[in-house]
């Protein structure tokens, strides 16, 4: 063997030796290229394309598995296994395992009549040569939901239920007996009673509630919240429960907490807001250490919900159900019951309301010198909408105001408005410091609706974020972490108490190296090793620089995709995007339930209790965390309803558009106007072949070599927009 490079007389079976040796000795351990071609030490190119192609050989032998199209590792599963079942209305159904790992086909002949979203068991069937991987589902373990929403169609001597998104193999049966009125072409729910088996392939139901007529609003957004299993109405005895809690404070309860019903304090709000759950006070304190530097005491309020909501109550069993509010274009699916929500402990202004506060001692750097976490008793002096407060911050007299600070006198604009603009400079500080110290710089724009009293959308439009909302955002992420602070950090050797975390893990490792690849082609450079706070920076780095160029939506999609989700647990790992150790959520308890369970554990742990068990929050958790996906998901479907509404009438107008998605089966165009998105099916572009490729987010023509590629401004016009499917398709322009 050549000293020179150490690869020049390797053979294939050496190879594949080394490779096993490697493997087998790291068996959790997910490798790159360029850590296999370090790790053996192959220098020559040869030696590198040979250890590709027998990586490729060993992932179809099942003994590596490919983890990206650069980088592999042991395959550690067995022939049984157990995950989510998905069923695609092409017949490309698949199995997703529960680890993770790459999805694999499951042929229809071998579902086992397994519905989309299923729990099942499969089993591993031995590789045909040249074939893909296949498995086959040998037990159904647990249905992911036994009712479905559609539209009834009803026959001389039958009926059935048209479900949308095709979630089943079949339409669902429903004997005349069970329609419970329902009428043809009406929405309903409908509970299934029987599942597809040997014997029968049917799915039989029962109606258990009919929701209107198809097109009406109100059905409609009834109908999204049916089909995510998400309540609709508020159940009675949970609405009678409420209206029996007394709202009144009395004096013996106002001892008990720290007033601050004589200092200027207000909410801050979208306009249409009803549940104001955070209100924030500032007020100028005497600094005994130093006559010259100021010091501002700044209370961060929160309603304090967990003294009307008793843990086990009626009420909080319904909010542990919902976990969530959901929030659809057009209305509010509360977590609680409105009187709570909307009244008793929404924080409205000139009334006395019950908080849970975190108390913070600022110097003019927005340095936190103190703090304190306290029950307190607090009088709103005014409500501001965002739009109201970003006016006052762009003021020049609110800047000198704010800028010189005079305490805030009851009824006095002036004065509030100078406490809103010192509240800002002390958010812009806070805000800095936190991105100096790696937190990653994401401010997606969400699109909103104006809607008319029908329901009807007149204005589609991006909602961007302001000086008035970060002003609101950085006092609420100084608290939510402060409490986690309080309760995790703790003398090494110590157990911290349970608590709820946000938690929110470090980017896939193997995503943020296709981006670094990915964006060297337009001429940027990315890290993607070292200390979290250098890859974050270098994020950061990356979103300001493509900023207003043609490639930046591109860009922040493919970002976008290497993060992690965040999400609630027992056990911290910290908070990667807002670079905080501890972080929790304690700011929303009205709309969210963790927020409930941080306030009721903080007051716990404040009387002297012992640390709760851990087994139950982690399991409360997760379920939270579900419950915000499918929340999410339900809005999305809300906005998209709203979206091909409000294009239904401009059939055959032209927009300029750019490329927001590419799939095998059609490009995704985003209208610049309006923001509302559709799709170019791939049968409409019949000028060419065209091939997808994934790694450049790009579709080539063969012939041709026209490029699609996600980011591009494009031309389209709008074909169809169907109501039922909640789908716009466009058509590439003329021109």
């Amino acid at each position: 063997m050549s000293k020179k490079n150490g690869t020049k007389r390797l053979n294939k079976r050496t190879l594949v030796e080394r490779l096993q040796a490697l493997f087998q000795q790291n068996p959790n351990e997910t490798f790159s290229f360029k850590q296999i071609f370090k790790n053996l030490k192959l220098m020559t190119h040869p030696a590198k394309m040979m250890a590709v192609d027998t990586m490729e050989e060993m992932a179809w032998d099942d003994y590596l598995s490919k983890v990206s199209d650069n980088s592999y590792r042991l395959n550690l599963k067995t022939q049984v296994q157990e995950g989510t079942f998905i069923r695609k209305a092409n017949g490309k159904n698949s199995f997703q395992p529960d680890d993770g790992g790459k999805p694999i086909f499951v042929s229809e002949r071998n579902s086992l009549f397994a519905m989309n979203g299923d729990r099942v068991r499969v089993a591993m069937m031995a590789r045909r040569e040249h074939h893909i991987k296949e498995a086959m589902v040998v037990e159904i373990l647990s249905h992911k939901v036994d009712q479905a929403v559609g539209r009834l169609k009803v026959e001389r001597d039958y009926a059935f239920l048209v479900t949308e998104g095709n979630i089943f193999i079949h339409d669902i049966l429903i004997p005349k007996k069970k329609l419970k009125g329902g009428k043809d072409g009406e929405k309903a729910v409908v509970r299934i009673t029987q599942w597809p088996s040997k014997e029968s392939k049917n799915i039989v139901g029962e109606v258990i509630d009919v929701l209107g007529k198809e097109g009406d609003n109100n059905v409609e957004m009834h109908a999204i919240l049916a089909q995510y299993g998400l309540p609709y109405k508020y159940p009675k005895n949970v609405e009678e429960a409420a209206k029996k809690i007394e709202p009144g404070i009395t004096p013996e309860e106002i001892r008990r907490r720290e007033d601050f019903r004589d200092v200027f304090t207000c909410t801050i709000d979208p306009k249409d807001a009803k549940d104001f759950d955070d209100a924030l006070s500032i007020r100028q304190i005497v600094n005994s250490k130093s006559s010259n530097s100021k010091l501002f005491e700044v209370g961060v309020h929160i309603a304090d919900v967990s003294h009307y909501v008793k843990e086990g109550s009626v009420i909080d069993k319904e909010a542990v159900k919902r976990a969530t509010s959901v929030y659809l274009v057009d209305r509010t699916i509360p977590m609680l019951p409105e009187r709570l929500c909307n009244y008793i402990c929404s924080l409205r202004p000139d009334e006395e309301k019950l908080c849970f506060s975190v108390v913070f001692v600022l110097d003019e750097d927005a340095n936190v010198k103190d703090y304190r976490i306290v029950h307190t008793v607090i009088k709103s002096n005014r409500r501001y909408a965002y739009e109201e407060v970003q006016e006052i911050l762009e003021s020049e007299k609110a800047k000198v105001n704010g800028e010189q600070f005079t305490a805030a006198i009851p009824g006095d604009e002036t004065t509030y408005h100078a406490s809103l603009f010192k509240l800002h400079l002390l958010a812009q500080q806070l805000r800095e410091r936190r991105f100096k110290g790696g937190a990653v710089k994401f401010d997606r724009e969400e699109l909103h609706f104006d809607i008319d009293k029908d329901g009807k959308p007149t204005r589609a439009y991006f909602k961007k974020s302001t000086d008035a909302t970060q002003l609101i955002e950085e006092f609420m992420l100084l608290a939510n972490r402060t409490v986690a602070e309080s309760i995790g950090r703790v003398k090494k050797g110590t157990k911290a108490k349970t608590l709820p975390y946000r938690i929110h893990d470090q980017p896939d490792p193997t995503k943020l190296e296709a981006l670094r690849e990915f964006v060297v082609k337009f001429g940027y450079k990315m890290k993607t090793s070292g200390t979290k706070g250098a890859i974050s920076r270098s994020l950061n780095a990356l979103m300001d620089g493509c900023q207003g160029k043609k490639e930046q939506k591109l860009i922040e999609t493919v970002a976008l995709r290497a993060m992690m989700k965040a999400k609630y647990s027992t056990h911290n790992i910290g908070h990667y995007g807002l670079a905080f150790d501890y972080y929790t959520h304690f700011t929303s308890p009205i709309r969210r339930y963790p927020d409930t369970m941080v306030h009721r554990l903080l007051t716990k742990y404040q009387d002297g209790g012992r640390s709760a068990n851990q087994e139950k929050y982690e399991e409360l958790c997760e379920h939270c965390s579900d419950m915000e996906v499918v929340a999410q998901q339900a809005e999305r479907d809300s906005i998209k309803y709203k979206m091909v509404e409000f294009m239904e009438d401009k059939i055959g107008n032209e927009y300029d558009a750019h490329i927001s998605g590419i799939q095998s089966y059609g490009i995704y165009c985003e209208i610049d106007e309006n923001h509302c998105e559709g799709m170019v099916p791939m049968r409409d572009l019949d000028d060419d072949y065209y091939d997808f490729d994934e790694r450049n987010y790009c579709l080539v023509g063969r012939r041709h070599h026209n490029k699609y590629q996600l980011g591009d401004p494009i031309r389209i016009k709008v074909a169809r927009a169907s109501i039922e499917k909640r789908q716009l398709d466009f058509a590439l322009a003329n021109d």
